[in-house]
């Protein structure tokens, strides 16, 4: 039952891919160019990977499942207050306060399924709550194409309100209120280690890649290639799709091979599938393009399982708070940096080489970081869990 709320409130806060499709309409609405739009990544990303952080500490200290309720009704506020803000300031001030929501349930979620299995079933129990995220992801852009064609795009943000009190109620009414184990705050010697820094490496660089698709796909699916913000959105959900499919998979695979073989898998096929999009133009074949975005998710959803049950199997069962907080944060990290690297290697290329080519600059340039983190993840030593 735990691992199923865990897994629905994670599900939930990754919802928020729904607003990638609605970029473009945001974008007109504000009359923002393409690349301003990266705030309100930027906004909530950055705040939800510090607060994941600290609220996966808290949770340590005073129980992961308060944390995690919290979190909820503090992201159904700001949801809430996002579809209805009246300028892009406002908008981008609603996205702060969602990513603290966001953050209390990312930072607490893997702590709570992490502590209900044993070493040998970690990174099945990951695997399942990154699945249930990867659900999100890839229901998120088909209502999002849905709702911006027929609602306008502050749809988005009020069709989540009540996804996230509903799993509040289920939370507050399922989950037990057991205080958490940790006898002393998070300190700087519990992080700064080589098993905790190496894969929060890889994590970033790979998160930061993937986000070559989430920002820049919807503007080079809507304005390249002149589709309609439902078609895009279907095109669009076979990233986060891969990544479903592929968290099961990952999981068993790290219980019974190690994380060092499909983490290194992952990152390969990641890198795949942003050169064949890097390649992509006006008449590349719609097959390619599916194809390309499916790798690109599935590579990612390899990946993720094993690096994140890598990352907790280095802290014991007391910090498993920070272990979670911590996967996170070196995701987000990668997430903010991608936002802010991609969309300024697009912006300052496309008024010299077109929008097209800008738009496969910045897929290549994400190809090779993925594909260095893949060289250097072949690298690391072999995967062995925490007891």
């Amino acid at each position: 039952m735990i691992r199923w709320i865990a897994a629905a409130g994670a599900g939930v806060i990754s919802l928020d891919a729904i607003i990638n499709v609605a970029f473009p309409a945001m974008a007109a609405a504000f009359a923002e160019p393409p690349e301003r739009l990266r705030w309100v990544i930027v906004c909530y990303v950055l705040t939800y990977s510090v607060t994941a952080f600290w609220g996966g500490a808290l949770g340590d200290r005073v129980g992961h499942a308060r944390v995690f309720r919290v979190g909820l009704i503090v992201t159904a506020a700001a949801l809430a207050l996002g579809g209805l803000a009246p300028t892009f300031d406002l908008l981008l001030g609603a996205r702060v306060l969602q990513g603290v929501g966001g953050g209390l349930v990312y930072g607490t979620a893997p702590g709570l399924v992490t502590l209900t299995a044993t070493p040998g079933q970690r990174g099945r129990a990951l695997g399942f709550l990154n699945a249930g995220m990867g659900v999100g992801f890839t229901v998120a852009p088909l209502v999002a194409g849905f709702l911006v064609a027929h609602l306008g795009w502050r749809s988005t943000f009020h069709v989540r309100v009540p996804l996230a009190l509903a799993v509040f109620a289920w939370a507050f009414a399922a989950l037990p209120a057991a205080r958490g184990a940790a006898t002393r705050l998070v300190a700087a010697v519990d992080v700064l280690r080589r098993p905790v820094l190496a894969p929060g490496a890889l994590a970033f660089v790979a998160n930061a890649s993937i986000f070559s698709v989430w920002l820049l796909a919807p503007f080079y699916l809507v304005l390249v290639r002149g589709l309609d913000a439902a078609t895009a959105g279907l095109l669009f959900t076979l990233t986060p799709l891969g990544t479903a499919v592929a968290a099961p998979i990952a999981g068993r695979a790290a219980d019974r091979l190690g994380g060092r073989g499909p983490m290194v898998a992952g990152l390969v096929l990641e890198a795949l599938g942003l050169l064949l999009l890097s390649r992509a133009d006006a008449a590349t074949s719609p097959a390619i393009i599916a194809m390309a975005l499916f790798a690109a998710g599935f590579g990612l959803g390899l990946f993720q399982v094993p690096n994140m049950a890598l990352i907790m199997g280095a802290f014991p069962a007391a910090q498993q708070g920070v272990a979670g907080g911590f996967a996170f944060l070196a995701r987000t990290l990668g997430v903010v940096t991608g936002v802010l690297v991609l969309a300024g290697v697009f912006a300052a290329r496309r008024e010299t080489v077109g929008l097209a080519a800008a738009f496969g600059e910045a897929f290549l340039t994400a190809a090779i970081a993925v594909a260095l983190a893949g060289v250097a993840a072949a690298l690391l030593r072999r995967y062995t869990p925490a007891p």
